[in-house]
C-alpha cells in the first residue's frame, strides 16, 4: 500500500511541475519513476529473478500425459500350408487406443543442477547490479543537466543586465548627443553595443529552452517543451571530498567493479559445469499406461491393458574429446575474468585521480576567479561614477562593463565545471546516490 501511494505522489509531482517550484530531489524521484530506459532495465531485472528457480536449474522431474490412437484396415487371401483351400479376408479392421502418464527426473548429473541453480542467483545478482549502474548513470545525467540548467538561467540572467546596462548607456549618450556633448560616432557605438548585447541575449534563451527541453526528457515529462522552475539559484558545490576516501569507497561499492567480481565467478561456475561431466549421471523414470485394442480378425476381439512401468539410469561417459579443450578454455577465461577486474581497477584508480585533480584545481580556480569578481564590480561601480560625470568615454565604459560579465562568465563556468568533477567523482565511488538525500 506504501508504494502505491509513493507511486501516487510520484506521478503527481511530474503532472504538475510547470505550476510548483521543484527541487533536484524532486526531479530525480519523478525520473527514476517515469524514465523509459531504466523501466526497461527493472523489468530485465524482473526477467533475471523470475529465472531462478530450481525447475529452471534441472532440480524438478518432467512429467508427460499422452493420448494416442492408431488403426489399421487391411485386407489378404491366406491358403494353408496343408494344401487346403484359401482363405480370403477383406477390410479387416485394427483399432488401437493409448493412453498414459509419464515422468523422468534426473537427480544427479554431475553437480550440473546445483551449479545451474547458483549461476542463475548469480545471472540475478549481476541483473541487479546492472540495473544499479543503469541508475547511478541516470542519476549523473540528471544532475548534470538540472545544474547545467541553472548555469544557462544564471548567464541568462548576467546577459540581461548587460542589456540593461548598455540601455542605460544608449539613453545617456543619446540625450548627451541632443546637447552636442557627444558625437553622433559616439551614439552609433552605443547603439552597436546595445544591439550585440541584446543579439546575445537572444541566442541565451535558446540555450536555455534547450536545457529546460533536455532536463524534462530525462524526467520522461510527456511535454517536453514544458516549463519549470528548479528550487536551486546557484551551484553549490562539495569543496570537502577527499581522495583516500573516495578510493576506498570505489574499491567498496563501485558498481562496475561488482559487476567485474560477478563475471569472475560466473566463469567459474562455468569450469564447475566443464567439471560436473567428469562425474556419473543418475536418472529415474516412472509411468502409467492404458492401452485398448480391437481386432478385426483374431481369436481375440478386443483386449484391455493397463499397469505401471519404472526404472532408474546410471550412465558414465567413457571418452569425450572436448572436454579437456573446454576446461582449459574454462580456466582461461576465470583467469581473464581476473584480469578484466584488475584492469577496470587500476582504470578507476586512473580516472578518480585524474577527476580530483581537476576538481581540486577547479576548487583553487573557483577562489580566485571569486576575488576576481569582487575586483570587477569595483572597477565597474567607479567607471559608471566616471562616465556619469563625463570623465570615462564610451569606449572605457564598454571596457568595464565587458571586464564585469566576463568575471561572471569564468566564475559560472568555474562553478559548474567543479560541479561536474564533483559529480563523477560520486559516481566513481558509488556515492552518487547522496543526491538523492539532500
Amino acid at each position: 500500500m506504501r508504494r502505491y501511494a509513493l507511486l501516487i505522489i510520484v506521478l503527481f509531482a511530474a503532472a504538475t511541475l510547470q505550476a510548483q517550484i521543484i527541487s533536484l530531489k524532486t526531479c530525480i524521484e519523478v525520473g527514476l519513476t517515469n524514465n523509459y530506459s531504466l523501466r526497461i532495465v527493472r523489468n530485465e531485472e524482473r526477467i533475471a529473478d523470475n529465472n531462478v528457480t530450481r525447475a529452471n536449474a534441472g532440480y524438478l522431474p518432467t512429467v508427460d500425459a499422452n493420448l494416442g490412437y492408431s488403426g489399421s484396415l487391411s485386407s489378404d487371401n491366406s491358403t494353408a500350408s496343408n494344401g487346403g483351400g484359401v482363405t480370403h479376408n477383406r477390410n479387416v479392421a485394427d483399432h488401437t487406443l493409448q493412453a498414459g502418464i509419464n515422468a523422468e527426473w534426473t537427480i544427479f548429473d554431475g553437480f550440473k543442477i546445483q551449479t545451474n541453480y547458483l549461476r542463475l542467483q548469480e545471472l540475478k545478482r549481476q541483473s541487479a547490479t546492472q540495473t544499479r549502474i543503469a541508475i547511478e548513470d541516470y542519476i549523473a545525467q540528471l544532475v548534470a543537466e538540472y545544474y547545467n540548467y541553472i548555469q544557462q538561467r544564471i548567464r541568462m540572467q548576467n546577459f540581461r543586465y548587460a542589456v540593461a546596462l548598455s540601455k542605460e548607456r544608449l539613453r545617456i549618450v543619446q540625450e548627451r548627443y541632443i546637447i552636442g556633448n557627444n558625437s553622433r560616432l559616439d551614439l552609433q557605438q552605443a547603439q552597436v553595443d546595445f544591439n550585440a548585447d541584446s543579439a546575445q541575449s537572444l541566442r541565451q534563451q535558446e540555450s536555455l529552452a534547450t536545457s529546460r527541453i533536455r532536463l524534462n526528457e530525462l524526467m520522461a515529462v510527456r511535454d517536453s517543451a514544458s516549463r519549470l522552475t528548479v528550487q536551486d539559484t546557484t551551484i553549490d558545490v562539495n569543496a570537502t571530498l577527499s581522495f583516500d576516501s573516495l578510493w576506498a569507497a570505489t574499491l567498496r561499492t563501485n558498481a562496475s567493479l561488482l559487476s567485474a567480481a560477478q563475471d569472475k565467478r560466473l566463469a567459474e561456475l562455468d569450469f564447475r559445469t566443464v567439471r560436473g561431466r567428469d562425474y556419473p549421471y543418475v536418472t529415474l523414470n516412472a509411468g502409467y499406461g492404458y492401452t485398448y485394442n480391437r481386432y478385426g480378425n483374431s481369436s481375440t476381439r478386443k483386449r484391455h491393458n493397463w499397469g505401471a512401468d519404472f526404472g532408474v539410469t546410471v550412465g558414465f561417459r567413457l571418452f569425450d574429446g572436448n572436454r579437456q579443450r573446454e576446461r582449459r578454455n574454462a580456466q582461461i577465461n576465470i583467469e581473464n575474468a581476473e584480469l578484466a577486474r584488475r584492469d577496470l581497477e587500476l582504470s578507476l584508480h586512473a580516472d578518480l585521480a585524474d577527476l580530483y585533480q581537476a576538481y581540486q584545481n577547479n576548487l583553487r580556480l573557483l577562489t580566485l576567479e571569486r576575488q576576481n569578481l569582487i575586483t570587477a564590480q569595483e572597477n565597474h561601480f567607479i567607471a559608471c561614477e566616471r562616465y556619469l560625470l563625463g570623465d570615462l568615454s564610451g569606449i572605457e565604459m564598454r571596457e568595464a562593463q565587458k571586464s564585469l560579465l566576463d568575471a561572471e562568465e569564468r566564475i559560472l563556468v568555474a562553478e559548474y565545471d567543479t560541479k561536474l568533477c564533483e559529480i563523477s567523482l560520486l559516481q566513481l565511488s558509488g556515492g552518487i546516490m547522496s543526491y538523492l538525500l539532500e
